[in-house]
């Protein structure tokens, strides 16, 4: 016998709407037909409990959410420092907020893991500020990361890695995924969001959104880095028109880093069409023509149309590549930040932790966390 889950037909409308979903897709999760949903978003029937689970599933909120007498109120974890066109946006979707909240959960289980370790926090956080010269905190990011003159002999994708190598040597969680919660159906979006950054003395956070161009991804990295320098938590969508003071700061950080002023002025040709300047600086700072590009219209050389359309050129070209699946065990590792994953496998290896408890804060199978920490290893 079925037993009816008497939810407020106001709830489910709100679920439905938040998950982004439309009444006909929520109908095909369930299996139903497109007359039920609207009847029961209409109040005129109840579903099931069984089916209230499944409509819990489909729209990703927690089966309790839909006996609530009003829709909660929902924020964004993290300060928002996203800009549209100068104006805030006025609600982040599911994806971005769950993605946060993942992030927080990660960070609170290594911040008691350090805490329980007794290690010291990290002097960089926070060492400067809105009012210092761009070039000191360069300087400094470029010390702490240990980038040598080698770098400057390595192709984009090593210097990409060996700057992440760098940061995490360093004590930062870096964390990139182009999904929410590891689920491949729920895709981040970029216009919403390119990074955000948690600033923490003793386990700072940097998460990247990889559904980005790749070539993209760096700038984003040394932006975020640049949040933890200055100790500044928030949520980016990496406008350089952005009403933010921080994120204006930010960006100089990244592009100075990246290609510094001096150098690029010194070796822009004026007198040729822009894009023939991206090859040549590209050799020069081993570093994508779409940075040289975004360089150049920081600096003044391209406005922001001819750079919105070069970047909007490049994202397409990224999203019409056929895509594979990947390797499992590297994208978990890209997903969760190697030294986190490493620390939460040391304690499951230790019997200090379950491997079940392990495996779902990694989002890892615990049947494979022995496999994933050799692949970590090798």
């Amino acid at each position: 016998m079925t037993q009816t889950a008497f939810i407020n037909p106001e709830i489910l409308s709100w679920s439905r709407q938040r998950a982004g979903l439309s009444e006909a897709q929520v109908a095909k999760g369930l299996s139903v037909k497109l007359e039920r949903v609207k009847e029961w978003e209409g109040g005129l029937s109840f579903p099931t409990f069984n089916q209230s689970q499944k409509w819990a599933a489909v729209v990703h909120v927690p089966f309790g959410f839909l006996f609530l007498k009003a829709p909660p109120q929902e924020h964004l974890p993290l300060p928002d420092l996203r800009t549209v066109g100068g104006v805030f946006p006025e609600k982040p979707s599911l994806n971005l907020i769950d993605t946060v909240r993942d992030v927080l959960r990660k960070q609170d289980w290594y911040l008691d893991y350090l805490q329980d370790q007794e290690r010291s926090q990290l002097p960089f956080v926070g060492s400067f500020s809105l009012r210092s010269p761009v070039k000191d905190v360069v300087a400094d990011i470029r010390h702490v990361l240990g980038v040598t003159d080698d770098f400057a002999r390595m192709s984009y994708d090593d210097y990409f890695r060996a700057l992440i190598s760098g940061a995490e040597d360093a004590g930062i969680l870096v964390m990139r995924s182009g999904v929410a919660l590891g689920n491949t159906h729920r895709k981040l979006d970029v216009s919403e969001f390119r990074g955000f950054a948690i600033s923490n003395a003793l386990a700072p956070v940097v998460f990247i959104n990889s559904a980005d161009a790749p070539t993209a991804r760096l700038f984003t990295l040394m932006h975020e880095l640049a949040h933890i320098w200055i100790g500044s938590t928030g949520v980016s969508d990496g406008s350089s028109h952005s009403a933010r003071q921080e994120e204006a700061f930010c960006n100089a950080v990244a592009g100075e880093f990246l290609a510094p002023e001096l150098i690029f002025r010194a070796h822009w040709g004026s007198d040729v069409h822009w894009e023939e300047n991206l090859a040549p600086l590209v050799g020069r700072f081993r570093v994508s023509t779409l940075v040289i590009a975004r360089r150049a219209r920081d600096l003044g050389y391209i406005s922001s149309d001819q750079y919105g359309a070069y970047y909007r050129r490049i994202l397409q070209e990224y999203r019409d590549k056929d895509g594979s699946g990947g390797d499992y065990y590297r994208t978990a590792a890209i997903r969760n930040s190697t030294r986190l994953s490493k620390a939460v496998l040391a304690e499951a290896q230790s019997g200090r932790i379950l491997l079940r408890d392990a495996g779902k804060l990694l989002g890892v199978q615990p049947a494979k966390l022995k496999a994933y920490g050799m692949k970590l290893s090798a």
